[in-house]
């Protein structure tokens, strides 16, 4: 959420009155990731104090955009907590600000936690099973634009800035994940629009009774139509490793995996290639973490976030394909 595309007060304000969202008090530029320009929105409505995030897209276009916000707005309307677009009088979601693509969703209550325990990965769990089966009736398709075909374009970009060892891991797993994707067991693994980027930092948490409750799941503009198991795979490798080495946590991975499972049973396709699913999973943070931090672009807010944690996480999947094995059955 870095900042790319300075919006002035006076900028937000014909959009929060084209929305109706009543009288701008506060904005303030996010940081923290590096695909969109965004701002926390206060406004006041009626007496009432109310919290938006202001989003501008720096490489969406808008017609890309609508899918995104749709589904958000088909998730909401089925009882998922994830942030409901708001609508001008002709139903539109998607407007220009600063001639880029722009839009208004509620701002989630809580805050991310960056140390969860089987808990929070149980409810994480059990949502994402919950969403995976609200969208599966979802009727606008897009694929995962940073998928396979992604990944066979990205990889000679980044090539000329590894090591001779890491230029072989690279393409010899981008080799493997292609012959994967020409396998049966991936032609029956079940779809349907997927988050793709479940991080920490995109779920929100509060405490109720000294127990904690997600609140929601947020930043859907990776999302697309792909198997429900890479979805498994890619928060998996972010809530359920030990960040400093890249190590699997079983106890995490446990309860998270039981608690989707409660909700949705894993196919026997889908136990089959979950290994390989993790191997994938890495492999795409790997790649679009070397083309960030390679070829950055300016942004007056920005952090880029280190690519060998992936590297990392890719030779445990791939050293230890079993580590999952009992969760998944």
């Amino acid at each position: 959420m870095a900042v790319y595309t300075e919006v002035s007060t006076k900028e937000a304000r014909a959009l929060l009155k084209q929305l109706k969202l009543g009288n701008l008090k506060a904005m303030k530029g996010c940081s923290g990731g590096i695909e969109n320009t965004n701002y926390f929105v206060t406004t006041q409505l009626d007496d009432v104090i109310h919290e938006y995030v202001l989003t501008l897209f720096e490489r969406l276009t808008m017609e890309q955009l609508p899918f995104y916000l749709r589904l958000m707005k088909h998730l909401a309307q089925r009882g998922i907590p994830v942030p409901d677009p708001t609508a001008n009088a002709r139903g539109d979601l998607v407007f220009e600000v600063k001639g880029k693509p722009a839009a208004v969703v509620n701002r989630l209550p809580g805050k991310s936690e960056l140390s969860p325990t089987p808990a929070h990965c149980a409810a994480v769990g059990a949502t994402l099973a919950q969403l995976h089966l609200a969208g599966a009736d979802f009727a606008m398709s897009q694929p995962n634009l940073r998928g396979l075909s992604w990944w066979n374009e990205t990889v000679p970009v980044v090539l000329p800035h590894l090591t001779a060892e890491q230029s072989a891991l690279i393409q010899s797993e981008l080799a493997y994940q292609n012959h994967i994707a020409a396998s049966s067991a991936y032609a029956a693994l079940p779809r349907g629009p997927i988050h793709a980027d479940l991080f920490r930092d995109n779920v929100m948490f509060d405490t109720v009774a000294g127990e904690p409750r997600l609140t929601g799941f947020f930043d859907f503009y990776f999302a697309g139509i792909d198997s429900w198991l890479f979805d498994i795979a890619v928060t998996l490798n972010d809530w359920c490793v030990n960040l400093e080495a890249g190590t699997h946590n079983p106890e995490r991975a446990q309860s998270f995996m039981s608690a989707y499972s409660a909700v949705r049973p894993l196919t026997a396709a889908e136990r089959e290639l979950l290994p390989a699913m993790l191997r994938a999973g890495a492999l795409r943070f790997w790649i679009s973490r070397l083309w960030d931090y390679h070829l950055p672009r300016e942004a007056s807010m920005l952090v880029a976030h280190d690519p060998g944690h992936f590297e990392r996480v890719l030779r445990e999947r791939a050293s230890h394909p079993d580590l999952l094995s009992a969760t998944a059955t």
